[in-house]
């Protein structure tokens, strides 16, 4: 199968630079928005963007993490890939988080990185790194361009590979020659994959199996993951679980796929999961995983996760099916795909009010929980009063850590592609960036970073974007003076032995936040909460908000390491 051909551009009018080539490749391939850093491999990159006319905005980082977190957070929320430019040497290899971030979370980047010469690869040239080397087992695929006639056709496979089949980033490495190098002809784009072929369609026996296997479920479960987001298949989602009212369990990054204010939705599961969803993924008889992929924090000790349960797996990587959790129906497929066929299919569904009423009632008799105090601010209430004023409807970002987890249990998300989270590979860093890039991916709309005091500290040199571009974001700071993760295991684990996690030197973040010509503000009392809300969404601008939290809040409940995910701690008060 041939993929679909592009024009080339017109280079006979003037010899032009390899450099100049790719600006128009970008132009050509819908490019608006790129996050990059220059450096001297790059020059002629960028020389060339001073000099075109491109219609795409280049958003300049303060380090080259926060250009690839913000095009994560870029493509999480429109589906489109993010794009990055960075030099060779250490600019390539600031990246590297950012590119495993994003293969662990199936995110499609498009990531290009300066070289040196062709001829002193190899040599130790001053700031040469072996970026094909490095990255090839972090990225969907790599290229390293060898000569400027090849430079359209890789251009446009990259962007076809990352963002079809399981979307994934893509390296593509430009020595310095080949950017300087002049030419005046027309280059093919054309490009032929014969190894590289998704399948998308699911196998109708499968379909057919699994809608037998339905039939007789009578506690069946549809674990909702990241890839019916990917697969912009919601609608389809809910049609099916709602014409056979089956019970829906998100994981934390397919949190938005299914609206959590729906009477089938029973939450997050996993490690820090309801007790109503967890339960429900042990004491099920029919398991339907769509888009997800079973990692460890969802499943707890793999003895213990759905004992009892046919397995279902809908995905487009036949590498997941089957990897972590033994299945019985494996489908192959594109998720929108997989769900039109099931919606087509005839079922004769069992009743199963028993089952129902048994999951309503956890929800009644468990539900999530916290205690309020005199100290500070209840992290739970506050997030609370966030969802409150934004009536739900923001675009939330988080970073990594005990923030991270009561986001996903107490800002209900009824809407999809508007929760960006580091799940994966859980890096701190992450959620202010991914905040910035998403906010240029949708720039009309409301965007609220969350994060820890911790967290932030590692990218908030990126805040002089805010001020650059005037970002309206609202950048929310849970400040508990600690590593609060980190903290909570040390407390649960460690007979409270706090080593290196107590962070009793922050900085005055209102004080900051001016520096860069931000408002800021400290909340550090309940009574505060609500008006001090109230200021923060009102104002036509960026805020960074200091909220002092309960220092030693826990994230419960919580499925302690090595334990199955019935055996949850911190379910009741």
């Amino acid at each position: 199968m041939k993929a679909e051909a592009k024009p080339s551009p017109q280079m006979t009018s003037k010899p032009k630079t390899g450099a100049d080539l790719l600006i128009e490749l970008l132009v050509e391939v819908g490019v608006d928005t790129i996050f990059g850093y220059p450096g001297g491999a790059v020059l002629p990159i960028y020389d060339a963007l001073y000099r075109s006319n491109a219609p795409f905005k280049h958003v300049l980082s303060r380090h080259e993490q926060g250009s690839i977190f913000a095009a994560e957070g870029y493509a999480r929320v429109t589906g489109k890939p993010g794009v990055v430019l960075a030099t060779s040497g250490p600019g390539a290899t600031n990246l590297i988080t950012g590119i495993t971030d994003a293969k662990m979370d199936s995110l499609p980047l498009v990531i290009f990185t300066g070289q040196v010469a062709n001829h002193v690869i190899g040599t130790d040239a001053f700031q040469e790194s072996d970026v094909l080397g490095i990255t090839t087992p972090i990225t969907k695929y790599n290229y390293q361009v060898k000569k400027i006639s090849d430079l359209p056709r890789v251009v446009n496979e990259a962007f076809h590979i990352a963002t079809t089949g399981r979307p994934g980033p893509v390296v593509i490495d430009i020595p310095k020659n080949i950017s300087e190098t002049l030419s005046n002809s027309s280059f093919e784009t054309d490009f032929y994959l014969p190894g590289y072929q998704p399948t998308t369609k699911p196998n109708p026996l499968q379909i057919v199996k699994l809608s037998e296997a339905l039939g007789k479920a009578k506690k069946p479960v549809v674990l909702a993951g990241a890839g019916i987001l990917f697969s912009k298949a919601t609608d389809e989602l809910k049609e099916f679980v709602e014409k056979y009212e089956l019970p829906v369990v998100n994981t934390l990054l397919g949190l938005g796929s299914f609206p959590g204010s729906n009477p089938l939705s029973l939450g997050m599961g996993g490690m820090h999961g309801s007790y109503t969803a967890n339960m429900a993924l042990y004491e099920c008889d029919l398991l339907i995983n769509i888009g997800a992929r079973f990692d460890d924090r969802l499943t707890g000790n793999l003895k213990h996760f759905a004992p009892n349960a046919k397995v279902a797996h809908i995905d487009i990587d036949p590498a997941e099916i089957g990897k972590n959790v033994p299945t019985e129906i494996p489908v192959v497929a594109d998720a929108k795909k997989a769900l039109q066929a099931l919606l087509k299919s005839k079922i004769s569904m069992p009743k199963h009010q028993e089952w129902k009423e048994h999951l309503q009632q956890n929800k009644e008799k468990y539900p999530l929980w916290n205690e309020r105090s005199d100290e500070a601010i209840s992290p739970q209430w506050l997030l609370k009063k966030i969802h409150e004023i934004t009536n739900g409807d923001a675009i939330v970002t988080t970073d990594v850590g005990q923030h991270q987890m009561w986001t996903a249990q107490y800002y209900t998300l009824d809407k999809p592609h508007n929760w960006a989270s580091s799940g994966g590979l859980g890096s701190m860093g992450f959620g202010f960036p991914a905040a910035i890039g998403a906010q240029f991916g949708r720039p009309g709309e409301l965007v609220v970073s969350i994060s820890g005091d911790g967290g932030f500290q590692m990218n908030m040199q990126e805040l002089m974007l805010l001020k650059q571009w005037n970002l309206p974001i609202k950048v929310i700071i849970m400040n508990n003076s600690a590593l609060g993760m980190v903290r909570q295991w040390q407390e649960s684990f460690y007979d409270e032995r706090y080593s290196e996690s107590l962070l009793d030197m922050n900085p005055d973040f209102v004080k900051l936040a001016e520096s860069y010509g931000i408002r800021g503000m400290k909340i550090e009392q309940e009574s505060e909460v609500e008006a001090a809300l109230e200021e923060i969404f009102a104002y036509d601008g960026p805020v960074v908000a200091d909220f002092r939290i309960i220092k030693f809040e826990k994230v419960y409940p919580m499925i302690a390491p090595g334990k199955g995910i019935h055996e949850m701690i911190g379910v009741t008060k």
